[in-house]
């Protein structure tokens, strides 16, 4: 059982949730809850017994020095933290950890025990995988749901994938069981370049959660950092002849064929955003 710290009673929250490990691809995924508990000014109010689901051989407990000086060990766990985001009529709250060892289902049901207790009214688990698309191209979000509703209201689609799955889809499995409403993105990141981070696929999750949340998400430097690391994978591919060949078949292949990302109704989507953020930014500059 997670203890939660006694809190005011949130209003109308949606959970978002996110996992190191193998639902993780450059760590694409948790950077967004990062991310948000950053600028959201996020509270972290309970955490998960890890003794429970982790395997410390696998994933190490860290020892460390605290603001004080003191050594610290701090062990691998999934943390809850709550958050109420200035431009939004409704609380967040944000479960960050750490792709579980062991006892998933007990694991996701402590999860959901907690922000049930918490209010959480609907989930949204982020994930990110590896796929076959140029670097240059816009990152694929790809977006599903477990309730007709939903499915219409975001036009997304129900899942049809079969095969293995990571703690995110037997989380989204939970929540189905539970009768909880669930939403599902996933960010397909460059394989040939999978190691952390990617600033450009956390970029694209952000964007879908401003889309679901009717809200614009404060980016900081993530802009730039996306363009740093387009940049720098520009010069491996110029170094790399066989990179540069790969990466163009790529770009034909995505260019000939379907590409939802360029279509009218993504771009004009994309423009929505801008222009709802700039007048965020004028609002709070007059203000």
């Amino acid at each position: 059982m997670i203890e939660i710290e006694d809190l005011p009673e949130l209003v109308d929250p949606v959970v978002i949730a996110a996992f190191e490990g193998w639902n993780d691809a450059a760590d694409a995924a948790s950077s967004v809850v990062d991310h948000l508990m950053e600028v959201w000014n996020a509270r972290v109010v309970g955490a998960i017994d890890p003794e429970e689901f982790y395997d410390f051989q696998v994933n190490r407990p860290v020892v460390g020095t605290d603001e004080l000086g003191h050594r610290r060990i701090t062990w691998p766990t999934t943390r809850i933290a709550v958050a109420s985001p200035p431009d939004l009529d409704r609380d967040v709250i944000l479960v960050r950890g750490i792709e579980p060892n062991m006892r998933w289902r007990q694991f996701c049901a402590e999860l959901l025990a907690a922000c049930d207790d918490l209010g959480g009214e609907l989930v949204v688990t982020l994930g990110a995988l590896l796929a076959d698309t140029p670097h240059t191209r816009p990152i694929p979000v790809t977006g599903t749901a477990t309730e007709p509703d939903l499915v219409d209201r975001l036009k997304l689609e129900q899942s049809t994938y079969e095969g293995p799955t990571g703690i995110v889809g037997v989380f989204q499995d939970a929540c189905v069981r539970l009768d909880i409403p669930a939403v599902s993105y996933w960010a397909a990141v460059p394989h040939y370049v999978a190691q952390p981070p990617c600033p450009k696929a956390t970029l694209a999750l952000i964007g879908q959660l401003e889309d679901l949340l009717e809200v614009s998400i404060p980016l900081g430097d993530l802009p730039e950092d996306a363009r740093a690391w387009e940049r720098g994978v520009d010069e491996l591919a110029e170094d790399d002849e066989d990179v540069a060949d790969y990466v163009r078949a790529l770009e034909e292949t995505r260019d000939t064929t379907d590409l939802p990302e360029a279509s009218g109704e993504a771009i004009a989507r994309e423009f929505e955003r801008y222009l709802k953020r700039r007048g965020d930014e004028s609002g709070g500059g007059a203000g």
